[in-house]
């Protein structure tokens, strides 16, 4: 099993990445999938063709609310991490042929967040290791990844676009990522739809790895709410992924 946690500002193209990632994985038959939408934003599911409330599907901090507070904190014989692992599989995934998927969603617990937090990442440990790839859509920030989701991941992409803004987004996401211990075994920056081919990205400190192709057919789209899984294998923002995924041999 391998974590990728894929980060960035908004609008730099890293929900579509970790979108064009998923249909490379499944084209190449790297399966199963999970995918774990972390960004309040919510824009993976919809780039994937998930739709949870129309599953009738609650998002993790739905079910965290309804578990630690609406049903009390604890249960006898039934450890918390438990209690919430059975709650994400009956009532907040999407499973699908190749890929499932959970949302953490925008409300969160008050007050204290040492049970919910400790208990869903006790959930998620376990939920993971069922599947070959673990794909987390991400906030800009990593503060959050170490409370609630893991502390140990492979690989981080940080997706830019240019801005000094996004520069220097790279050097406060390691910082950040070193500060709350997470550990990682490598971070590489890739270039958004945005960046300009001819810029120079070389004298980066970080890996660069390359950047997305732009692509009018994915703007269309993600403008028409259509799933980037169903995009052409020929698409240039597809063939520009896939790319950067053989380059790292996946």
């Amino acid at each position: 099993m391998k974590m990728l946690v894929t980060i960035g500002r908004g609008g730099t193209g890293k929900t579509s990445f970790v979108a064009l990632m998923t249909k490379y994985f499944v084209e190449v038959g790297e399966t199963p999938l999970l995918l774990v939408d972390a960004d309040p934003d919510q824009n993976l599911g919809e780039m994937v063709g998930v739709d949870l409330k129309e599953e009738g599907k609650k998002t993790i901090s739905e079910l965290l609310v309804e578990t630690f507070l609406e049903e009390g904190g604890t249960v006898v014989g039934v450890p918390p991490t438990q209690r919430i692992e059975n709650k994400i599989w009956a009532y907040g995934m999407h499973e699908g042929k190749f890929f499932d998927f959970i949302a953490l969603g925008t409300k969160w617990v008050e007050g204290c967040y040492c049970l919910p937090n400790a208990a869903l990442k006790g959930a998620l440990e376990s939920l993971t290791k069922n599947y070959k790839y673990i794909l987390i859509d991400s906030p800009a920030g990593l503060e959050h990844l170490n409370r609630r989701i893991t502390s140990k991941v492979d690989d981080i992409f940080d997706i830019i676009d240019p801005s000094k803004k996004s520069f220097l987004h790279i050097e406060r996401a390691y910082r950040i990522a070193k500060e709350v211990k997470i550990e990682f075994k490598n971070f590489y920056v890739v270039g958004g739809f945005r960046i300009p081919e001819k810029l120079d990205l070389k004298a980066l400190k970080f890996s660069y790895l390359g950047k997305i192709a732009y692509d009018e057919k994915l703007e269309e789209y993600v403008l028409s709410g259509k799933s980037l899984l169903d995009l052409p294998s020929d698409s240039p923002a597809y063939v520009s992924v896939r790319g950067l995924m053989e380059k790292l041999d996946m």
